[in-house]
């Protein structure tokens, strides 16, 4: 798979792709050998937990890219969260679900984007616990492992199953929680998955028809808008307008699911919860 043309090549010669990839995996490695060993966990909130595997994997992460382009920015969750999104930057989330990761939940992933000013150009986001590496990069299509992927061409919300998450945000979660209760049992199913990017992920190869997100940050999308993309699904933010990785919302999947649950979504916005 060619790379766009913008992509520039790391210092050892490897691609973008090939050096994200590569790091993601070795980083997954170390991560699930630290999955099933006792965890000494920090509380940044509620719902929102810091282990020492997230610590080693960022560092790990950005001394690696730091050697094969070294004139790239590195924005990331635990300590580098206020890099400028301006040139080219790698947006890296050591352990995306780190609640699931720390509680033996068996659903992480480790997620990385390269973006030049805010655009995504490579995504990578690696499953260790199932193998599975979703990537993409810009023009040349969305795959797990070296297997293309679609998203859903799934017609309606009734037709769908859709994924949900919560977030941090306690008003917020509320607000999801209220669109399910209008919403259901007007759907197939429903998934809350804890893992902001798996859940994108796994809307851009059509496991979930959408996912539905209300309170996200850059590591968490930047790699998901590309995979959607590039598997020919839609993501917008939660009024449907266009998504940058600064956008704290996110629709994802199909494109005609999302445009239903956009309709079905505006009939409910002001109704109360009998």
């Amino acid at each position: 798979m060619r790379e766009a043309p913008e992509v520039p090549a790391a210092h050892s010669g490897r691609s973008a792709l090939d050096v994200a990839r590569a790091l993601a995996e070795e980083a997954g490695r170390s991560a699930l050998a630290a999955f099933h060993e006792p965890k000494e966990v920090i509380v940044k909130g509620r719902g929102n937990l810091l282990t020492q595997t997230d610590l080693a994997v960022e560092r790990f992460l950005q001394e690696g890219l730091d050697a094969e382009f070294p004139t790239h920015g590195v924005l990331s969750e635990e300590t580098a969260t206020d890099t400028s999104t301006d040139g080219y930057v790698w947006v890296v989330d050591p352990i995306d679900g780190t609640k699931n990761f720390a509680s033996g939940i068996p659903f992480w992933c480790i997620n990385i984007a390269l973006c030049r000013d805010g655009e995504p150009l490579v995504a990578v986001t690696h499953d260790p616990i199932h193998s599975e590496t979703f990537h993409a990069v810009r023009g040349g299509g969305a795959f797990v492992n070296d297997t293309p992927v679609r998203a859903s061409d799934k017609p309606t919300v009734l037709a769908s199953n859709l994924g949900f998450d919560i977030g941090y945000d306690n008003e917020r979660g509320k607000q999801q929680l209220r669109l399910v209760y209008h919403l259901f049992p007007n759907m197939q199913a429903l998934r809350i998955p804890g893992s902001a990017a798996l859940g994108l992920a796994y809307a851009a190869c059509g496991r979930y028809d959408l996912f539905v997100h209300r309170y996200l940050f850059p590591w968490d999308i930047a790699a998901g808008i590309l995979l959607v993309r590039e598997a020919g699904g839609l993501i917008t933010d939660e009024a449907g307008n266009a998504i940058t990785i600064r956008s704290e919302t996110a629709i994802a999947g199909g494109v005609a699911v999302h445009a239903d649950f956009l309709r079905e979504a505006a009939r409910y916005t002001n109704e109360p919860v009998e």
